[in-house]
């Protein structure tokens, strides 16, 4: 017997028959003696609709009572597949985020889980109980409902099996598993076994969507064993994202190809070439909430260096607007140029730390398409360029080949 935490996305919950369907899964596993938490998303495309009611009111929604409304969403799912359970005759309990006292900070619509209460959860497994709780939400210490930022049912899924330290959380979505890349771009893409926290960290921030990156974190930090599969299928055993292999670090170099096309790239050329000067170029941008990724600085030449860096897309005009206005004048630069249309490639395997010639294998293959690389950024198991939005697709096919990717493992 083991005590599983069974996460359901959006799509896996998004109409009653599918709810249904997770039931009926859910009762087979109850059927081998397994102690199940569940926790559930709201049907896919429910909480666009609930703030898109909030704007239909208010054109910038009050934080607070917007969590109020979009924490409906989950509500609706659990209080469904609770009563789905009862009609396969098993018992059955729901609760939302703040009946099981799940404690955050009070920083609405992107609140932080900081304990969770688990003595109710507890004596309902103890009693035969399928416990259903509500994702992406909890409550402060003056209890006004929070929610975790999209994606947050991930992290509730998490944190409950971090808190009742189960022996698996399994994450249901609409694919089967975490691949080497996006198998709508890559058909070769293999779904891999599985995958370490580090590297499954890297792959959320890197632009793969499968799993929200602050799950991850909050796994590895908890030692809690993830599993990806698919709501759509009855059986696969998905990809198990755990500990570091010591075994598999000597054979699989990389694990897979991200990337991310909502890059913009912004250079600041002409700076003077004095300490602090990248405090005064960012400073401003950070004061504005704007994330920053890849950084470079020239060497400086005659008194003065250039310094350019990434941000989203989303941010370009706006960041580009507070370099020209503010930061050029103010420090003296000769001019500021930008690029919207850039994308952002990256290889990742703990397989790097003991193997050399990745980086010059990783060029060496862009160089051979024509494929200009316009920024690098490294880490132990990763490394990241920047290039052409246009040549993103090419990128990513030609490095998956070249590290052997569609290649079945060892």
């Amino acid at each position: 017997m083991a005590l599983i935490v069974q996460k359901y996305g959006g799509t896996s919950v998004g109409s009653t028959e599918r709810i249904k369907n997770v039931a009926r899964r859910v009762a087979r596993f109850k059927e081998k003696g397994h102690q199940i938490v569940v926790v559930l998303s709201a049907m896919s495309g429910e909480t666009n609709r609930l703030i898109g009611l909030a704007k239909e009111i208010q054109a910038e929604p009050d934080p607070r009572e917007l969590d109020v409304i979009v924490s409906t969403g989950e509500q609706v799912t659990i209080g469904l597949l609770t009563m789905a359970l009862k009609e396969l005759g098993l018992k059955a309990k729901s609760y939302t985020g703040a009946q099981v006292r799940i404690l955050t900070d009070d920083a609405h619509t992107k609140a932080r889980i900081l304990s969770i209460d688990e003595h109710n959860i507890r004596a309902d497994l103890v009693n035969d109980y399928v416990v259903v709780v509500a994702g992406f939400q909890g409550a402060d210490k003056d209890g006004n409902i929070t929610t975790l930022g999209r994606g947050g049912s991930d992290t509730t899924g998490v944190a409950i099996a971090a808190a009742l330290g189960a022996d698996e959380c399994q994450i249901y979505t609409d694919v089967d598993g975490v691949y080497t890349t996006d198998p709508r771009m890559v058909p070769e893409a293999r779904r891999l076994k599985s995958i370490t926290f580090e590297e499954m960290l890297e792959m959320a921030s890197l632009g793969s969507k499968v799993l929200q990156i602050r799950s991850v974190e909050f796994a590895g930090k908890y030692k809690v064993k993830l599993r990806v599969l698919s709501s759509f299928e009855e059986e696969g055993e998905g990809t198990l994202i755990t500990f570091e292999d010591k075994d598999k670090m000597e054979q699989a170099i990389i694990s897979g190809i991200a990337f991310n096309r909502d890059e913009a790239r912004v250079n600041v050329l002409g700076v003077p070439d004095k300490p602090g000067i990248a405090y005064q170029i960012l400073g401003p941008v950070s004061d504005a909430n704007i994330d920053v990724d890849m950084i470079i600085q020239n060497v400086g030449v005659d008194g003065t260096t250039d310094f350019s860096f990434t941000v989203h897309r989303n941010e370009f005009t706006k960041t580009m607007d507070i370099l020209n206005k503010q930061v050029a004048p103010h420090i003296g630069a000769r001019e500021v140029v930008g690029d919207s249309k850039a994308a952002k490639v990256s290889v990742v395997g703990v397989g790097m730390r003991s193997h050399v010639g990745i980086a010059s294998k990783m060029f060496r293959t862009l160089s051979e398409e024509g494929i200009n690389i316009q920024m690098i950024s490294t880490s132990e198991i990763k490394i990241s360029v920047v290039i052409d939005e246009k040549y993103l697709e090419l990128a990513v096919r030609v490095l998956h080949k070249a590290f052997d990717l569609d290649q079945e493992d060892a």
